[in-house]
């Protein structure tokens, strides 16, 4: 057995491979064709989920979906009256593995927004009022949601009707959102508040203790790392002068 799986191993995740590609949406494609845009270099990879109301559905350039991912506009297959662009995610965004982004009004993801995996958007939810109506067949309102350019939105996150997130947002993982979230915000919990803010010329502000993280720009980010590896290289050298 060990032999066999050996030497069938490889044409085997050879073949996968192959089909991963052949089955990728990307421009070009027949299924990209379907789509109201399908920008440049863009890719939704393979399996998906379920993408429904590709008409409806806007994608920009450089920007990569993971596998298994739902895109939705609309109630199903068939429904006419969807939205001209129900659906818009802009250019060189990432969205992980197994999100759903189901629309039915608007929603709309700025430039270099990035998902985690398993993060769910929606723009309606059922109603509950009516009790001799099971709650699945009560169709709650439409509130879009619009997520600013350059925002995370961490693992697992769910945003739900009428959220409003601003420009470089953090979104703790596994984070319930709903409401106005300001720029340069961080946000965690279940439901979310802000825990961290920037306050400019004075850094990064704590909700709860005031305390103040600093600032920091690429280049500062780059030094940081150099000199950890710097420190690394001479513990290394230390415990190698030690063991000699």
């Amino acid at each position: 057995m060990p032999l066999l799986r050996t030497l069938l191993s490889p044409p085997l995740h050879a073949l996968l491979r192959g089909v991963e590609w052949v089955g990728e949406i990307t421009p070009g494609t027949r299924r990209a064709a379907g789509f109201g845009t399908f920008g440049a270099s863009s890719c939704i990879g393979f399996p998906q989920a379920t993408v429904l109301g590709e008409r409806s559905i806007h994608i920009g350039t450089e920007t990569l979906i993971g596998r298994h991912v739902t895109l939705t506009v609309g109630y199903g297959v068939g429904d006419t009256n969807v939205p001209e662009r129900g659906l818009v995610i802009g250019d060189r965004c990432v969205i992980g593995a197994r999100c759903t982004l189901t629309a039915h009004e608007s929603i709309e993801l700025g430039d270099d927004v990035w998902f985690g995996q398993d993060v769910f958007v929606s723009d309606a939810s059922h109603g509950y009022q009516d009790p001799a109506v099971p709650i699945g067949q009560q169709l709650g309102m439409h509130q879009p949601v619009a997520i600013g350019s350059g925002s995370w939105i961490g693992h697992g996150a769910m945003v739900l009707p009428g959220t409003v997130i601003g420009r470089n947002v953090v979104v703790g993982a596994g984070s319930v959102v709903r409401g106005e979230i300001p720029d340069h915000a961080v946000v965690a919990g279940i439901p979310a508040r802000v825990v961290r803010h920037l306050e400019p010329g004075l850094g990064w502000v704590g909700a709860r203790d005031g305390d103040v993280r600093p600032i920091r720009d690429s280049g500062d980010l780059e030094l940081l790392v150099q000199e950890h590896e710097a420190a690394e290289a001479a513990r290394r050298s230390g415990s190698e002068l030690d063991t000699a």
